[in-house]
């Protein structure tokens, strides 16, 4: 079983899950110590035990440790295997961060998976979903991953009450990832999203368009699209703005 001081670097919950997701890789055992000792709030939070939860189901693993607050895990996986899978972590915890934990052990997989994801999908400290879905997962589609990303409803911090819905395909054949060449600036795109109730804040739209083109600093004085759940119309959840 391989030992992992869980208070390297940041001490926070990332080293958390990529530990999971590469002993689901490897079908390595792993024992955590000092789980997010470097955190306000040590130990295993909920979207941390959501985590564990989603490694361990699919792929069947022992597991020891893995209650709230606890610094010590241990961790047993077996076959990965695709399957369908609903997951609500209860808070407004990132859907990503536990999407991620075992998205590349499920596309190494032989079978398909689609997985459903609860929670929060905007959060302060974790990548929200529009940085996933235009960033994150393009760039792992040209290595030779193939899945497809929906925002099935937003979630803010506290309320959360966000879902995801992700399909994970069988990888095709794997390539290195060669960025020798910035290449040129093609355009800028951005999200300004708010929920339900914005129609009652007290800052005028023209503001916060001001203040989006200033953030940006493009020149442009062109309104960033509505957001919907779907990446269009405006955003329903908690009263909470936020530029993604």
């Amino acid at each position: 079983m391989l030992e992992i001081d869980a208070a390297m670097g940041e001490g926070g919950g990332q080293i958390l899950r990529s530990a999971l997701s590469l002993s689901l890789v490897t079908r390595r055992a792993i024992r955590l110590t000092r789980i997010r000792a470097r955190r306000p709030r040590p130990g295993l939070q909920a979207q941390h035990l959501k985590a564990v939860e989603a490694a361990a189901a699919v792929s069947a693993a022992r597991v020891e440790g893995a209650q709230p607050g606890s610094q010590t895990l241990e961790f047993t996986p077996g076959e990965v295997r695709g399957r369908a899978l609903e997951i609500d972590i209860g808070t407004a915890g990132s859907t990503l961060l536990v999407l991620q934990t075992v998205f590349v052990p499920l596309a190494l997989a032989r079978h398909a998976s689609t997985l459903t994801i609860s929670g929060g999908t905007h959060n302060p400290w974790s990548p929200p979903f529009h940085y996933v879905a235009w960033q994150w997962l393009p760039w792992l589609e040209r290595i030779g991953y193939r899945a497809s990303l929906a925002l099935e409803r937003a979630g803010f911090s506290p309320a959360g009450g966000g879902r995801i819905r992700a399909e994970i395909h069988p990888a095709a054949r794997l390539e290195p990832l060669r960025l020798v060449e910035r290449g040129a600036l093609a355009r800028i795109r951005g999200v300004s999203g708010c929920a339900r109730a914005c129609s009652t804040s007290t800052v005028p739209r023209s503001a916060e368009r001001r203040r989006i083109n200033r953030r940006v600093n493009s020149g442009s004085s062109a309104a960033p699209p509505p957001l919907s759940s779907d990446g269009s119309p405006r955003l329903t959840n908690q009263a909470q703005r936020s530029l993604f």
